[in-house]
């Protein structure tokens, strides 16, 4: 048995390790073929940046929906936001405070509680996300991107947006290096997401515990990370304030984008665990940030290290009632 679920273990983090890369090749692969065809540098980040960098959590939902593994789509999704909350935040507060005085922030976060509580609503209401509910949200980031390229052809766009771009394009131009960008993606997002939802599933199987439960932790974890790597490097710099507004964007994307792109692939059920633990926290985590940015009040290190230990003391809890649900 120990042999199987070590195996197991190693597929996911290798299917992690692909989906990482992959979406990251594939966000500079098309940032740079975009540049190359003059598309305007707002429309790609509003677009292009917005959608490539949540690649990850999309595929891997989408995939493990149409598997019939809906414990791993719903937990994939729960568990990054209560994680780009706690943890992606936290950890470098913990170095340097976090400023939430950041321009548009706090219309944002009002955004980010309202996709919260459509989720919710799907939750404890019909208990799952079939294709009208799916349809709903998905239709919710559609109006949010149209509502930010308003702002933005108004002349009121957030300069942080367009920061993004620059980051990802290291090549601009129709070249062997986009190309090869561009298919590593393509490719590595499905093999990877394939790897992860299949063997997340048999793992969860092995140690008899339940899907969500992969979700929550290993899968959310890992599509975190790049989040977690950028706002801790801003914080060495002391320019952690400028990664905040990527932690709420990336959190409305997770439950509109990838919530309602769960829906129009099949029907993700909640189980009475995500209702009893797992959805509370997360709606706890939002109400919490919305509070700092809503009020301008920055999340020093006293704070971080509450959020460091909430985030810690999650995952322990679902250690400890694994399988007890």
């Amino acid at each position: 048995m120990v042999p199987e679920i070590a195996s197991q273990v190693a597929f996911v983090i290798f299917g992690l390790a692909i989906l990482l890369v992959a979406g990251d090749l594939l966000v500079r692969g098309a940032v740079s073929l975009a540049a190359a065809l003059k598309i305007p540098a707002l429309i790609v980040s509003l677009t292009i940046v917005a959608f490539g960098t949540s690649a990850p959590e999309l595929v891997v939902t989408v995939q493990a929906v149409m598997s019939g593994n809906d414990g791993i789509a719903l937990g994939n999704i729960i568990g990054s936001n209560i994680a780009n909350i706690f943890l992606v935040l936290g950890v470098p507060a913990l170095i340097y405070p976090v400023a939430t005085h950041v321009q548009g922030l706090r219309r944002h976060a009002v955004i980010m509680l309202i996709a919260t509580a459509a989720f919710l609503f799907a939750a404890y209401g019909p208990g799952e996300i079939g294709f009208r509910t799916g349809a709903a949200l998905f239709a919710g980031i559609v109006i949010y991107v149209a509502y930010m390229w308003i702002r933005a052809a108004t002349g009121n766009a957030e300069t942080s947006i367009l920061d993004e771009v620059e980051e990802y394009q290291d090549a601009a131009g129709i070249n062997m290096k986009t190309l090869a960008f561009l298919a590593g993606g393509l490719v590595g997002l499905p093999l990877g997401a394939h790897l992860l939802v299949y063997n997340g599933a048999n793992l969860a199987a092995y140690l008899g515990v339940r899907e969500e439960l992969i979700g929550l932790t290993i899968v959310a974890f890992g599509t975190s990370l790049p989040e977690l790597a950028t706002v801790f490097a801003a914080a060495l710099h002391k320019k952690s304030d400028v990664a905040i507004g990527g932690v709420v964007g990336s959190n409305i994307f997770n439950l509109l984008a990838v919530g309602g792109a769960a829906g129009l692939a099949g029907t993700a059920v909640f189980d009475d665990a995500s209702r009893a633990l797992d959805l509370p926290v997360m709606a706890f985590a939002a109400i919490v940030l919305a509070a700092f940015v809503l009020t301008r009040r920055n999340i020093g290190r006293l704070t971080g290290l509450l959020f460091t230990a909430g985030y810690i003391g999650f995952i322990l809890l679902l250690a400890q009632n694994a399988g007890a649900f």
